[in-house]
């Protein structure tokens, strides 16, 4: 048999002790994977469907090629081997950049434009450390100038990305965001100040960018891009940049770029780690062929609930302007094809290839999908901006869970949320286990007549109420509005995140 080494990604290293590398014997990737899962049997919950087959939200690569092109799970390895797990965050021939750019539409569109004016010589100036670079200079310049370049989302990754835009001179930058500013961005949103808090992001972030550049257009797209308005929103720009934080948008995003024909630049982050590409169907895969679906609701937790290092998004959203910039240039090779992956704890980067999925029903030769979905029935979530559902699950307000707390026979309370969160605030008696853990610990909860579950908001403690019913547990509650309900409504006091 042959010693492999497993890299663990940070969304499931807390089935893995922690590890970040699991050593391993096996003859293939399959046998690898069910050695490390019969030891850590976390992450077999993660990596196989009850089936025993691969889910299709999480990638394995054997060094840097995708298994799903070579062998899948009887892919055989040798001593030495890395099999990577790459699971969706928030896959056919090979692409030859240099025998075919996929990107030349959009540069002939850009060059189109670029002839009609010359620079000014406040832009001579401004620009000036440019015009020095061959690969930019004057026509280099013009070409930035009449770019049209949307970004969707303008938290983490798309502060960095719109600063850096705007000040390279991309001449019309889009945001789409419908949120406002809140005390909890300023951490990692560097477009925004504390005077900004409970602005609309687009407004501060237009005004900001073209105080910083005025020779930039920032137009503001102040509601969600939905399925009804993406198309006509993404048609006026040459390039977009996902900066989105949650999947229903992310594919969303990538539909459309497909669609229209245009490149898509993809960012994601998670904690410690990010993840970059470009992905455009023209002559390379879109990001369906990596994860042709969705995780399951709550199974991937959100930056809100999993945390992120601030510099983080400055790291990736950097990333993601220059592919922007070397795509409008037509300069070196866009990360199409590509997938880079960024660890801030090692201070490392790692590229592994895609393949365009030949199976792919968006931009495979065979593709059923011809228009744009309901994308939050497919990735299982409530639309944006609609009511909150009534829940499936029985629940309990924060005010009538106190007083059942002062009562002679007071409910077992659950905490499903991660330590780290339990260190900020919890409830007074509650018990710990992070939902994820659930499954393995349903034995630290047998026994309790009625039982509270909550978490930060009461979105992952409706899952876990759900689970717990399924398997016969009774008298099984949700706290509506989770942990933050309570501050609010009960104790003014508790601490807030």
């Amino acid at each position: 048999m042959a010693q492999v080494s497993v890299k663990i990604p940070t969304p499931l290293r807390s089935f893995a002790g922690g590890a970040a590398t699991i050593p391993v014997e096996g003859a293939t990737v399959g046998e690898v994977l069910r050695r490390m899962t019969a030891t850590h049997s976390g992450l077999g919950r993660h990596l196989f469907t009850p089936e025993g087959k691969l889910r299709s939200f999480v990638a394995v690569y054997r060094n840097d090629e995708d298994i799903r092109y070579l062998e899948r799970d009887a892919t055989p390895v040798k001593d030495g081997d890395v099999v990577s797990i790459v699971p969706a965050i928030a896959g056919g021939g090979e692409v030859d950049l240099r025998a075919a750019n996929p990107l030349v539409v959009t540069e002939r569109s850009v060059a189109a434009r670029a002839r009609t004016r010359s620079l000014s010589k406040d832009e001579t100036l401004r620009y000036s450390r440019h015009l020095l670079l061959s690969e930019v200079g004057v026509e280099g310049q013009k070409k930035l100038r009449d770019a049209k370049v949307l970004i969707v989302g303008a938290g983490g990754l798309g502060s960095p990305t719109a600063l850096y835009l705007a000040a390279v001179g991309v001449g019309k930058i889009g945001l789409v965001d419908f949120d406002r500013v809140e005390v909890s961005n300023l951490q990692r949103q560097i477009l925004y100040t504390t005077a900004d808090v409970g602005h609309a992001k687009v407004d501060v972030a237009r005004d900001r960018l073209q105080a910083m550049n005025p020779g930039v257009q920032v137009i503001a797209h102040s509601e969600p891009l939905t399925s009804t308005n993406a198309m006509d929103v993404l048609r006026g720009y040459d390039i977009v940049i996902d900066g989105t934080d949650n999947f229903a948008t992310r594919y969303l995003v990538n539909d459309a770029c497909v669609l229209l024909g245009k490149p898509n630049v993809y960012g994601s982050i998670y904690r410690f780690e990010g993840q970059a590409s470009v992905f455009d169907a023209r002559s390379g895969p879109c990001y369906r062929c990596l994860y042709p679906e969705p995780p399951p609701p709550g199974l991937v937790p959100s930056c809100a609930e999993a945390g992120v290092l601030g510099v983080l998004p400055g790291i990736v959203g950097v990333i993601q302007a220059t592919e922007a910039i070397k795509i409008i240039l037509g300069a070196g090779e866009p990360l199409v094809g590509r997938l880079l992956l960024f660890d801030a704890l090692a201070m490392s980067f790692r590229e592994l290839a895609l393949r365009k999925n030949p199976d792919c029903d968006l931009c495979g030769p065979h593709a059923t999908q011809r228009g744009l979905i309901d994308y939050q029935e497919f990735c299982g979530v409530p639309a944006v901006g609609t009511p909150r559902a009534p829940s499936d699950v029985p629940e309990v307000s924060a005010e009538k869970l106190a007083e059942e707390l002062n009562s002679a026979e007071p409910p077992f309370l659950l905490d499903v949320r991660e330590p780290e969160e339990w260190e900020i605030a919890h409830l007074p008696g509650a018990h710990l286990i992070p939902r994820l853990e659930l499954p393995d610990r349903l034995n630290e909860v047998t026994g309790a007549r009625l039982v509270v579950v909550y978490c930060k908001s009461g979105e992952r403690s409706s899952a876990a109420t759900k689970l717990l019913l399924g398997l016969g547990f009774s008298g099984v509650r949700n706290l509506r509005g989770g942990i933050d309900a309570w501050a609010k409504q009960v104790d003014p006091s508790m601490l807030r995140y």
